[in-house]
């Protein structure tokens, strides 16, 4: 654990003074118990809270850790990362318990969630709703702050159809204002933090987003919450897609082992899903320690009981070196590997 332990603490300390709120605080956590695919080393400090000036404390916190050249990682579901054997310096901020029933805006189909809302949760607050709109994510896991950094799709839906507007703790030195960010209307400043403000962003189809491509990709930001703008909907119409939507992630072994989900990205000029190239090359089922191409999957790796993070992206590394030596394609990975890698 590096020198500057003694420094977070402080920092620690400082900022619940400012903006008092329950911290859950912990050193040399191991991250595997903070992923989908169950592997990763420690974090120096994890910090966690579902407590309202949480975003507040982040601001501040945000601002000493950078003056004091303390990295920061912001983590939600740890739906799509795969954490290092050897963890993660600095400190990990767990936004994943800063959540809260969802916010209906009065007279209108749209609906408000905290970041740390869990991505299944919010279409299923949608249904109860009557809203239409979020089918595609039922059984997707992860929460909403990673869906709308990530712009998650499915079923030939993207979060960018339905994302209204998102409010971000961004620090104000970032390129911002620019056409990918889209329009910025500043909420506050917290005391005490001379760079990071919480600012919303309304967003659409035409503000920085791609194929699982999003404008705060480009930021040094924290996202904060996000609202969705939906439709009025037949309740029994809705769970049936929703059912539909779940069946299917669980047909194709989604939840049979430690994962995250699809390991690379599609591309149309491929002329085929990345799923099947693989496939078809014969990977499946390819093995490195305790992690595997699944059998049942082309586009998954599982963690078979024992993986370890380097595992993991060996057979990343593997299958995308072989595709491109077998048919030039260049696979791109669509989950991140995140920490302090040898």
């Amino acid at each position: 654990m590096r020198t500057y332990i003694n420094s977070i603490k402080n920092i620690i300390e400082y900022c619940i003074t400012r903006f008092p709120c329950k911290i859950e605080v912990r050193y040399n956590e191991p991250m595997k118990e903070h992923t989908t695919f169950k592997v990763g080393g420690p974090a120096d400090c994890w910090i966690q809270s579902g407590e309202d000036n949480f975003p507040f404390f982040c601001a501040l916190f945000l601002n000493c850790a950078r003056m004091e050249k303390i990295p920061v990682f912001i983590l939600g579901g740890g739906a799509n990362v795969v954490i290092s054997d050897r963890g993660i310096r600095g400190v990990v901020l767990d936004t994943s318990a800063w959540k809260s029933p969802q916010k209906r805006e009065k007279n209108r189909a749209e609906l408000v969630f905290r970041s740390g809302t869990t991505i299944d949760d919010a279409s299923v607050a949608a249904l109860d709703a009557g809203l239409s709109g979020l089918e595609f994510l039922a059984g997707m896991p992860g929460t909403i702050g990673g869906a709308v950094w990530m712009n998650a799709r499915c079923y030939g839906r993207e979060i960018s159809d339905v994302l209204s507007w998102t409010e971000i703790l961004i620090n104000d030195e970032c390129a911002v204002g620019t056409k990918d960010a889209g329009a910025l209307v500043q909420v506050t400043r917290p005391k005490e933090s001379k760079k990071y403000l919480i600012k919303k962003i309304y967003t659409n189809k035409t503000t920085g987003f791609g194929y699982k491509q999003s404008p705060f990709q480009k930021m040094d930001c924290l996202i904060v919450s996000a609202a969705f703008n939906l439709k009025k909907g037949d309740k029994d119409k809705i769970a049936e897609d929703m059912e539909k939507n779940r069946q299917d992630r669980k047909n194709k072994g989604h939840y049979l082992f430690p994962c995250a989900g699809s390991v690379f990205k599609n591309n149309h000029e491929f002329g085929k899903p990345a799923g099947v190239i693989i496939d078809e090359l014969g990977l499946k089922g390819l093995k490195k320690g305790g992690a595997q191409a699944a059998p049942f999957h082309g586009n998954i790796i599982i963690n078979t009981g024992d993986a370890k993070a380097e595992d993991i992206r060996y057979l990343t590394d593997e299958i995308a070196s072989k595709v491109k030596e077998k048919t030039g394609f260049i696979f791109e990975p669509e989950i991140l590997f995140i920490g302090e890698w040898s």
